[in-house]
């Protein structure tokens, strides 16, 4: 049997076997070593193909998909330099626990450490950052290799798939010629096993009764408790974690990527701005919890985070399907290892009629002051990047997603984005936190999710503004809010902001681009917002729009601190008030 013969058997038992394990998405970048998998890929009937000509955009673009759908999503590149421009994207999987499938074509091993072109070494290239790592064996057509190609597909698939989700890096030496042999008998069923070639079935961690119980009656004794919910996209998880929260009484203290700040669940027992009142020390003393139930990963607010590590004292439950380690302030007094809406449903079953509420009335007051006086953004005239995400809930339609950028933008929301009962999905890369990358995560997501709105600022825009080929390529709807505050505005609220002599120079980082140029090269259409009323009737109109929509808001920087310190400072007072039985 011929090289030509051999490559083709291989390689289409791979793919078939990764369309039957569930893979529906494939983000290809062009390369020739990586021609024969790509054309293959083409071919079958089952697989959405996406083509992405950057690799970096490529892997983020994938990572969106996968975000999106819930599923493993495959990326395929060619040999070299292309794949180390997957890395950051792998990084950010890693982390996030999204679940993908890296395909990258090699040189074959005569050709390596020889001074070949196009050849570096791909071997265990993404180290600890992939959760398996495999250098397939050269394609060959035996009975005992198609099984071995089948069999590693399947593995790879359910390992990325697997609690805690992530990366799974297959590296494919390939020799030349690499055209294969495309005819009606590609994708044949196999005689031996004509379905499936293997299933790996994996259960859910979950307690027995008696760990369930001992909790249930330990929570007996507790009357300050707390539950942190950080970000978590379980589809089941929200209305299970509310159910409990409702037995135990107390409140919830939701982070925007957690799924709870949205959704028609019962609102009373969601705090929304923790970020702003546990800046307050008189606060954070009444307030001082007797146990915390904490899921998902670390929270947005770092003053949350703050008061995580000030209380570790208190004793704290920290939920995780992934079994990872989730606790960087080192105040976790116990890793409980389940899924989470796994926990709360079993635990809801152990906990007899419903708790007396302890301190949850405080919470909610406390809450309600602090929402009182963080409303008062309303009041701004000029275009403000506080008063753009207070709007936000009212702003977006039904059935929303929305992605919004690290930095200034998911602070923002963070503070502002209060609970609304609409159905609004959120998104952002908070694994690694990097402003890069985040156009073509958007674009991706965008092919699940819609309508789809992206909210980030110029420098995170400017980092990946040719994500926005996706777009042009594929038609995709995005509509996106661009604030321009010319530069890195997060850097005005640390420390080196104090330190004026080279801050601008680096730190502010002003660009200085006519963004307008940029979004007409990738056929989109661009509107600079001149006040308010122009941004609600551009936000109404979103809609109506298809394809690619930029809407930039210039805002300023000094304006932007002066903003939240004063609003923070207002707040501050009024919650001293409160404390000292005043209102």
């Amino acid at each position: 049997m011929s090289h030509q013969e051999a490559l083709t058997a291989y390689l289409a038992a791979f793919v078939a076997e990764l369309v039957k394990a569930g893979v529906e998405d494939v983000v290809i970048s062009p390369g020739s070593r990586s021609t024969p998998i790509a054309m293959i890929m083409a071919k079958h009937p089952q697989l959405r193909i996406h083509v992405q000509v950057d690799e970096r955009s490529a892997a983020y673009f994938a990572l969106g998909i996968a975000k999106a759908r819930r599923q493993p999503t495959a990326i395929l590149c060619t040999s070299g330099t292309a794949a180390a421009n997957y890395y950051p994207a792998i990084i950010e999987a890693s982390i996030s626990r999204v679940p993908l499938l890296v395909l990258t074509a090699d040189r074959p091993h005569e050709l390596r450490d020889v001074g070949a072109p196009q050849a570096i070494d791909q071997i265990h290239l993404y180290g600890n950052n992939v959760k398996w790592f495999v250098e397939m064996a050269p394609p060959e057509n035996s009975k005992e290799m198609i099984r071995y190609a089948r069999t590693v597909c399947a593995r790879a698939v359910a390992t990325a798939k697997g609690q805690p989700s992530g990366p799974v890096h297959l590296n494919f030496p390939i020799r030349e010629p690499l055209i294969p042999t495309i005819d009606e008998g590609l994708f044949k069923e196999d005689d031996e096993r004509p379905n499936q070639y293997i299933s790996v079935h994996t259960g859910t961690l979950t307690l027995n009764e008696k760990q369930l119980s001992s909790i249930s009656k330990d929570l007996e004794f507790y009357r300050k408790g707390v539950i942190i919910c950080g970000p978590l996209d379980g589809q089941e998880f929200s209305s299970a974690l509310m159910k409990l929260a409702a037995k135990l009484n107390i409140p919830v203290l939701a982070d925007p990527l957690s799924q709870l700040r949205s959704g028609r669940h019962t609102s009373d027992l969601i705090i929304d701005c923790y970020d702003t009142f546990l800046r307050n020390e008189a606060a954070k003393t009444l307030l001082k919890p007797d146990i915390i139930i904490r899921f998902g990963a670390l929270p947005v607010s770092k003053a949350l985070s703050i008061f995580l590590k000030e209380n570790h004292d208190v004793r704290q439950l920290v939920i995780d399907e992934g079994a990872g380690w989730r606790d960087p302030g080192a105040s976790a007094t116990e890793m409980i290892y389940c899924n989470e809406a796994d926990f709360c449903l079993n635990l809801i079953r152990q906990i007899d009629g419903i708790k007396t509420a302890g301190n949850l009335a405080v919470w909610q007051n406390i809450n309600q002051i602090t929402k009182r006086g963080l409303s008062a953004i309303e009041s701004v005239d000029e275009l403000s990047e506080g008063k753009l995400f207070h709007q936000l809930a009212e702003q977006l339609p039904e059935g929303a997603a929305l992605f919004v950028g690290n930095s200034m933008p998911i602070r923002d929301l963070d503070s502002f984005f209060f609970h609304n009962n609409k159905e609004i999905r959120i998104f952002a890369n908070r694994g690694a936190n990097g402003i890069d990358g985040i156009v073509s995560t958007a674009l991706g997501a965008a092919t699940a999710c819609q309508p789809m709105y992206l909210i980030l600022g110029d420098l995170t825009f400017y980092h990946d503004f040719n994500g926005l080929l996706a777009a042009k390529l594929y038609e995709l709807n995005i509509h996106i809010i661009l604030i321009n505050n010319n530069g890195g505005g997060i850097f005005s609220f640390l420390p080196q902001s104090s330190h004026q002599e080279n801050f601008e120079l680096l730190f502010g980082t002003p660009l200085g681009i006519d963004f307008k140029h940029i979004v007409e090269m990738y056929n989109g259409s661009y509107e600079l917002i001149s006040d308010w009323h122009h941004f609600n009737e551009a936000m109404r109109n979103a809609p109506s729009y298809s394809g690619l929509k930029v809407l930039e808001v210039s805002t300023s920087r000094e304006n932007n601190v002066l903003e939240h310190r004063e609003l923070w400072n207002r707040v501050s007072q009024e919650i001293n008030l409160y404390v000292n039985g005043e209102i």
